[in-house]
Formats: structure tokens, C-alpha cells, sequence
């Protein structure tokens, strides 16, 4: 029973792996035909709180930083720590791989 259990868990694992990049592709705008998503709908999707995180990135990436000292330069890169953190932890939703929800349904099935 148990060495079952332990093939079938490497059989879904395996098939879900192998098969995730094939996912992933489905759901890209080129693949269905439809036009790339243009800047407009990105911007209307995104919180005017991050968006001004965002555009000073991007005036610090566009920076003349070989005019700094060194100092300066390390305080940028904190605020660029500092403004990346704050993006990623700004996310909405909860995000679950494959094998996470494999594992869920396996446990539910057993219980």
C-alpha cells in the first residue's frame, strides 16, 4: 500500500512538472491570437501608490550615478531595496504552485 502511495506521488509529480512549462505558455496573449496588453491597460490595473514607487525606479535606473560619491550611491541602493520590498509585499492574492495544490488535493483525498 504504502510503496503504491509513494509511485503514484512521483507519477503526479513528475507529470505536473514536465507539463508546467506547457501551462505557463497557454495563457501568453501571443499564443491565443490576441494583441500584447499595452501600456495603457498595465497602468490602469497598477495603484497610483505603487506606480510613483515604479517611476522613481525608473529615474533611478535613468540617473547619471557616475557623478556620485560613494555614499550616495549606497543610500540609493537602500532606497531601491526599500522600494522593491515594498512592491512585493504590496501584492494582492495568494499564490500557489502546482505541486502545492497537488499536495492539497492528495491530503484531501486521504482524509
Amino acid at each position: 500500500m504504502k510503496k503504491s502511495m509513494i509511485y503514484a506521488l512521483v507519477l503526479v509529480f513528475s507529470v505536473g512538472l514536465s507539463a508546467a512549462p506547457v501551462w505557463a505558455n497557454a495563457g501568453t496573449p501571443a499564443s491565443k491570437g490576441n494583441p500584447p496588453a499595452t501600456e495603457t491597460t498595465k497602468k490602469e490595473e497598477i495603484p497610483p501608490e505603487i506606480q510613483v514607487m515604479i517611476n522613481r525606479l525608473h529615474e533611478i535606473k535613468d540617473m547619471d550615478k557616475s557623478s556620485l560619491t560613494r555614499a550616495d550611491k549606497k543610500e540609493l541602493r537602500k532606497e531601491v531595496r526599500s522600494i522593491r520590498a515594498a512592491i512585493r509585499s504590496s501584492g494582492n492574492g495568494i499564490y500557489l504552485s502546482v505541486g502545492a495544490l497537488l499536495v492539497i488535493i492528495i491530503i484531501i483525498l486521504l482524509v
